[in-house]
């Protein structure tokens, strides 16, 4: 998942579907990568980069859910989780 490519098209402004469009691509593909289930190609990188005016690096930072949730667990168990 790329969590920024999500922020700034929603900072942006534009509709997803809207900048698919613009780009020339299907929401489809769009949307597969934005949510991660498609690698971008270093043009497609470029060309989202360039249209949203930001760092390519930073928009296509990743973000593990998995990890994510299982530090989440991982901390609440060293906290000692809820009082009984």
């Amino acid at each position: 998942m790329y969590p920024n490519l999500k922020l700034q098209i929603f900072k942006s402004g534009i509709h997803q579907n809207h900048l698919a469009r613009e780009l020339g691509w299907t929401d489809t593909v769009l949307s597969k990568i934005i949510h991660g289930y498609r690698q971008p190609t270093e043009q497609e990188r470029k060309m989202l980069a360039a249209y949203l005016r930001v760092d390519e690096n930073w928009l296509f930072e990743k973000f593990d859910v998995a990890a994510l949730a299982s530090s989440e667990v991982a901390s609440e168990g060293r906290l000692g989780g809820k009082e009984r």
